[in-house]
């Protein structure tokens, strides 16, 4: 499919059965963070998920490749953005399996079925808005803080759009930790299980990849650590083994 770039615009191989996308090098790129969720995400057959803050269309793109569901939406605020994600999908042919939604996640419900999907998954900002000085226009700002929503809009949102039992994937910073398990609690998502990822052994973990159940029971189980680096500053066997180059 013919599609057009603009400009900065720059097309990417995934990798992954023959999928790419478009990039614009002057925003928020996706990282390994989106690569490694989407590999965490033990999604189901026939599943309907949600991507909520998709940014490039990443891990729904990613993701259509790795597990068979039958429907994504990746929800987007940034017009621009999600503009550049829909691109990507048809880039893929994959309209009749990802929709790209530029809508701010706290309305999602008003264009999405509440208590109807299998799985909602989100790489949200990390940063807290009050972090440092920030430009509120500026799509890097907004992929990193908390500008456009916080921490409790996600999970909220994930928990109204969950069925029982759907599951929410989310990576995130180890040092939200405490507020990620209350307000996941407190919106009926229960921790079940957990993943810290290390640059390497000895380090403090620089990411954590949490799985909960909507009105599961309290059962939380740790997985092996991730370590990205071994000694030899090459990438780990199990890092290799995500990105499909064992």
């Amino acid at each position: 499919m013919n599609i057009e770039l603009k400009e900065n615009e720059k097309i990417e191989d995934l990798q992954c059965n023959g999928l790419k996308i478009i990039q614009n090098k002057k925003w928020f790129c996706f990282g390994m963070d989106a690569v490694l969720l989407t590999n965490y995400c033990n999604v189901k057959n026939n599943s309907k998920i949600v991507d909520l803050g998709t940014g490039t269309g990443i891990i729904p793109i990613l993701l259509s490749g790795k597990r068979n569901y039958s429907k994504a939406y990746g929800v987007e605020i940034q017009t621009e953005v999600a503009e550049m994600a829909k691109r990507s999908v048809e880039l893929n042919n994959l309209q009749e399996k990802i929709e790209i939604l530029n809508i701010d996640l706290n309305e999602a419900t008003n264009h999405l079925e509440p208590h109807y999907f299998d799985a909602v998954i989100s790489n949200p900002p990390y940063k807290l808005s009050n972090s440092g000085i920030i430009n509120p226009t500026d799509q890097k700002a907004i992929s990193r803080h908390e500008i456009k929503c916080s921490l409790e809009d996600v999970i909220r949102t994930a928990a109204t759009l969950l069925k029982q039992y759907g599951n929410f994937y989310m990576i995130h910073r180890p040092e939200r930790l405490a507020d990620i398990i209350c307000l996941l609690r407190q919106y009926k998502l229960e921790p079940k299980q957990i993943r810290f990822i290390h640059s390497k052994v000895g380090d403090k973990p620089k990411m954590i990849m949490i799985r909960a159940s909507k009105h599961g029971k309290p059962e939380l189980k740790f997985d092996n650590p991730l370590y990205i680096y071994g000694d030899d500053g090459k990438y780990t066997d199990d890092v290799y083994k995500i990105y499909g180059m064992e």
